[in-house]
């Protein structure tokens, strides 16, 4: 822990807030965690019996690196749940991808203040963020968004998705929406050319992209991936081009309502059993 996070801590707790820490290595799933799955993720509901498995792994291994604490609010088994699927759904295309720019993940009771990170008072109107400078390695999460982006499936919002696609454009050392580790070379210039005529219709009210994704290309991609997949065979519909770019940037099709899952097979997933 640097001096800087353990004076935060200390703050934090001097303001009332109260850390639940969750054990850093997991080596299985909570008790239940089938059911719970199956009726919170429909990205998971929909995958076939292979992908649900290949899904189960890769959030075993995501808790085996990744730590999750409550900030004023228990870790439930519910929630290390979705804090993972928030993280394993935009990399299920990618067999061997760990987020090595992640280590812990603090849950907030309620939205919090960007600025020192407090539930209460004024300026409390984050959902979430992920951490720069000395909080480089720390996601921050919001418990009630994050809960309430997996329960409304008729909807385009999911918090946690949202923050780890920020995770993933920042792989390549900068959060500008061009995710260049995800991303081969030859869709890049197409990528920026879809981006600024979507972001120029959802200002001009021509888009069904919530209205937070003409902020800047980096909102727009955690925007957009957002609606990609939690909303993926409407997304299709109504934005193909922008759909079709996006299978490319996250090497899979979203499984669409509760059918099995598409998923555009890469070089590297050809060698791997699913």
């Amino acid at each position: 822990m640097t001096p800087f996070i353990a004076i935060l801590i200390i703050i934090l707790a001097v303001a009332g807030v109260v850390f639940y820490k969750r054990p850093l290595k997991k080596t299985r799933l909570p008790d239940g965690y089938r059911d719970l799955l199956t009726q919170h993720v429909s990205f998971y509901r929909s995958l076939d019996e292979a992908g649900k498995i290949r899904f189960e792994n890769k959030l075993k291994e995501f808790l085996g690196y990744i730590r999750i604490t409550g900030v004023d609010t228990p870790v439930e088994d519910l929630d290390t749940l979705l804090v993972a699927s928030s993280g394993v759904i935009p990399i299920f295309g990618f067999p061997e991808w760990r987020y090595y720019n992640l280590r812990d993940v603090w849950l907030y009771a309620d939205t919090f203040n960007p600025d020192n990170y407090s539930t209460v008072g004024k300026g409390r109107d984050v959902l979430g963020m992920v951490g720069e400078g000395p909080m480089q390695m720390l996601m921050m999460l919001s418990k009630p968004a994050l809960r309430r982006g997996f329960a409304d499936t008729s909807g385009k919002e999911n918090a946690g998705i949202h923050e780890f696609v920020h995770l993933l454009d920042k792989e390549d050392g900068a959060v500008d929406g061009l995710p260049e580790a995800l991303l081969q070379r030859q869709y890049s210039l197409p990528w920026l050319n879809l981006m600024a005529d979507n972001i120029a219709a959802i200002k001009a009210g021509k888009s069904d992209i919530p209205i937070y994704g003409s902020k800047n290309k980096a909102e727009f991609l955690a925007v957009a991936a957002e609606y990609f997949f939690e909303q993926p065979g409407k997304f299709k519909q109504e934005h193909p081009a922008l759909y079709e770019l996006m299978t490319k940037i996250f090497h899979q099709s979203p499984p669409v309502a509760d059918a099995p899952a598409q998923r555009i097979q890469t070089k590297q997933e050809s060698s791997h059993s699913p």
